[in-house]
């Protein structure tokens, strides 16, 4: 037991801080945007199942040789009220936090997503006031404003995307055509899901660093794969020239609604127009050995919770 949680904490402590930092200074991710989608979620996913799980195992490890022996024994002594004889402080403040940190981070992704639902409802409600209908184009709503803008609003119902004024009086016909495939594709992979989970473990961690550094990150990711969508409809420099308009307009860039996707900053958009500009395949190695990686991540942690009473 006391193995698997130092295993455990030190692939926590692995993926809190070094991992996210070397891919996120890669250059490769912007090649590969949905290998390195998945990476990221691995990352998130796997570094929170491995910080739990070496809380919970160096917690349980006075009540028994692993994990499953240990709940039932902790809880056989929970009944009678008594502690085995190897319980420390140690031991017993290392389960609390566990049992803690995992009901907190429950709790905080339920509260985020109802918190978001409600925006996005009170959202659709003033959008449907202030806009209006564009008849050539279902579920799009205009909106009358001078900035150039765009964005999608999610909804269990109904999604919407909204196009303002100015954009179109900026662009051409093909490069209102490259934003709109740009918002729908968000729509369609369920971009919005991904953000809002991994907002709900910022706002869970503010502490943690490779928190906001992941959901910067994936933002990003999702506006690649939402232009590799868009640039099968449209040529690649069409699409570059209206990202880079929309980016430099009076009244901001293109962005998701209520969804923190990245702002139009200057890196972003130069990352996204580059790859558009100067298109260059992702090395074979990272297509096949980062999904491998990603899997791993998820299933090691709970093979080394099991290790114990597979060795036992």
């Amino acid at each position: 037991m006391i193995l698997a949680a130092a295993l455990l904490a030190l692939l926590a402590v692995l993926l809190a801080w070094p991992v996210p930092l070397a891919v996120a200074r890669s250059a490769w991710p912007d090649r590969a945007p949905g290998t390195a989608l998945l990476l990221w979620q691995a990352i998130a996913l796997g570094g929170v199942l491995s910080l739990l799980g070496s809380l919970l195992v160096a917690g349980l490890a006075p009540y028994g040789d692993h994990v499953v022996a240990a709940l039932r024994v902790l809880g056989d002594d929970v009944a009678r009220g008594v502690l085995p004889p190897g319980t420390t402080y140690a031991s017993t403040l290392a389960l609390a936090a566990g049992v803690l940190l995992g009901a907190h981070l429950i709790v905080n992704l339920v509260f985020t997503i109802v918190r978001t639902q409600r925006q996005r409802a009170r959202h659709r409600s003033l959008l449907l006031l202030l806009s209006a209908p564009m008849p050539e184009a279902p579920r799009t709503r205009l909106l009358d404003a001078a900035a150039p803008l765009a964005y999608c609003l999610p909804g269990t119902a109904r999604s919407l995307t909204v196009l303002s004024a100015g954009l179109l009086d900026l662009l051409s016909p093909q490069e209102v055509e490259g934003v709109v495939e740009h918002e729908r594709a968000h729509l369609q992979q369920h971009h919005a899901l991904v953000l809002v989970a991994f907002r709900a473990w910022r706002i869970a961690l503010p502490w943690f660093p490779v928190a906001s550094r992941a959901q910067r990150a994936v933002g990003l990711l999702t506006e690649m794969l939402a232009d590799d969508h868009a640039r099968r409809h449209v040529p690649d420099p069409v699409l570059a020239r209206a990202i880079t308009a929309v980016a430099t307009g009076t009244g901001g860039g293109d962005a998701e609604a209520l969804d923190d996707a990245p702002a139009a900053d200057s890196a972003s958009v130069e990352r996204r127009v580059r790859r558009l500009v100067h298109p260059a395949p992702a090395p074979s190695a990272v297509r096949v050995l980062v999904p491998v990686a990603s899997v791993a991540l998820v299933v090691v942690p709970p093979v080394l919770l099991a290790l114990p009473a597979l060795a036992g």
